[in-house]
């Protein structure tokens, strides 16, 4: 790790170390409960921060008065992903403790594109589909904002609104001579080599000018921010320090002022791999992308061992609450008490409670058996539940059986099969074994109220049915 970073086994001392201190005032001891946001990292949720040395001086501040942070999303598709939403609740942390808290969209960067994490350039983006993403990106950031202060903001004094900004208004009026020239030189080579993005890419398939100088243009988003907004903050994933510390050095050369930089941990997988859209493994932030149900299940499916770390990083419940949902897991493990509350919480953050009730219908549907509740749904919804399913419309003859009704919606390949898995057991109608396979279709016990049944022969293969009246 680079020399001027405090890691966070320092940061937790040095923090702890100031808190003892802090405790002995009552003024300050109320501040920082409420305004120190270093105390994040007994949530796990910011990993370094730099210059090093300055976590007293970042105390000082935050207590102080209120501050300025920022973090950057680049469009590079229509919709954030979970490996996005610990930087966004980090900076609800930050609107929570009063700081203005802002959230760059990258409408120009992206245009460069950042080469941390990556092994090639990126593919160059048409303007219709950088617009179609920006505005895909903002809606992500926006409904997380409204649906934390509607749903999880407990208290009685509204949050600062959060500015969402896109970068493209203040390149446009840059040109490239004058960026150069004012920016350019700030910048040494050196250093900017030095950088584990550019490092990594040149010792492997190498990386074009353009995205060698993104660093350049992140440097001066934050400057732009500082001159603005008095922006003293940069939150990032931990694969964005070289960037972060290039905007921390341009704004000390040119402006001769001291900013400061935290990271937050990358998110990944039980196998070690970043949850990210590059992964094949997304779980997208909007709804047309990601279902609430699919996110529902995505939480409510972690490990045990991973559960009590989420809890900390993915939601606002205090230590106690989830020391206390620990203690009950602990004590009735098929519960899964933690895993839900994991899911409620950030499914609530993300889709808000209409959000939630979706994903808590569907998972009804999907494994109570609920006959009561598939009657509610429309087939998109059960098709979203039962991904995969194949949907047929099929005519209500009057004594129509069982088994012409699996032959006509395609469950079976030949009638011997038919009767073979039918007999076994292996096929069910809304949820009901079915057994016999001359059992005439009925309304009342076959047909949902919506006209619709939900087919499955055997464990998984699913059919949905519309019916024809």
């Amino acid at each position: 790790m680079c020399r001027c970073l405090l890691s966070n086994r320092q940061l937790v001392a040095t923090v702890g170390r100031t808190y003892d201190v802090l405790r002995s005032h009552h003024r300050l001891q109320r501040f920082y409960s409420n305004r120190n946001v270093l105390k994040l990292y007994e949530r796990q949720i910011i990993q370094n921060m730099f210059p090093d040395n300055s976590s007293n001086e970042i105390i000082d501040l935050l207590t102080k008065r209120n501050q300025c942070v920022y973090a950057g999303f680049d469009p590079t598709a229509d919709s954030l992903h979970i490996g996005n939403l610990l930087v966004i609740i980090n900076l609800l942390h930050w609107q929570r403790a009063n700081h203005k808290v802002i959230a760059l969209i990258g409408g120009a960067t992206a245009q460069i594109g950042d080469p941390s994490g990556k092994s090639k350039d990126r593919d160059k983006q048409s303007s219709q589909m950088l617009s179609h993403n920006i505005k895909g990106i903002t809606h992500s950031l926006q409904s997380i904002f409204d649906n934390h202060a509607k749903y999880l903001w407990k208290q009685k004094d509204p949050l600062p609104e959060p500015i969402i900004i896109n970068n493209m208004e203040w390149y446009e009026g840059i040109g490239v001579i004058d960026f150069m020239n004012n920016i350019g030189r700030h910048f040494r080579m050196g250093t900017m080599l030095s950088r584990d993005s550019v490092k990594s890419r040149l010792s492997g398939s190498g990386m074009s000018f353009t995205e060698f100088t993104y660093q350049t243009f992140q440097a001066y988003d934050w400057l732009h921010l500082f001159k603005k907004y008095k922006c003293l903050f940069q939150i990032g994933g931990n694969d964005q320090m070289g960037n972060i510390m290039s905007g921390q050095e341009l704004i000390s050369r040119q402006e001769n002022a001291k900013v400061y930089g935290l990271t937050v941990p990358l998110i990944t997988t039980d196998s070690g791999d970043k949850y990210g859209k590059s992964a094949q493994n997304a779980i997208w932030l909007n709804s047309d992308r990601t279902s609430p149900f699919e996110l529902y299940q995505f939480m409510i499916r972690t490990v045990d061992a991973d559960v009590e770390k989420l809890l900390k990083m993915f939601t606002f419940l205090s230590l106690p609450e989830i020391a206390e949902l620990m203690r009950r897991h602990k004590a009735t493990p098929d519960k899964r008490i933690p895993h839900e509350s994991l899911a409620r919480q950030v499914t609530t953050l993300v889709h808000g409670e209409e959000g939630l009730q979706e994903a808590l219908v569907a998972t009804s549907a999907l494994y109570d058996n609920s006959i009561e509740t598939l009657s509610t749904l429309s087939v998109n919804d059960i098709l979203k539940i039962f991904n995969g399913a194949t949907v047929v419309e099929l005519m209500l003859e009057p004594g129509i059986t069982v088994l012409k009704m699996a032959m006509n919606a395609k469950c079976f390949l030949t009638d011997r099969d038919a009767y073979r898995i039918i007999s076994a057991g292996g096929f069910y109608i809304n949820h009901q074994r079915i057994t016999n396979i001359d059992e005439i279709v009925t309304l009342s016990i076959h047909i949902l109220p919506n006209n619709i049944s939900l087919v499955r022969v055997g464990k998984r293969n699913y059919w949905i049915v519309k019916w024809i009246m």
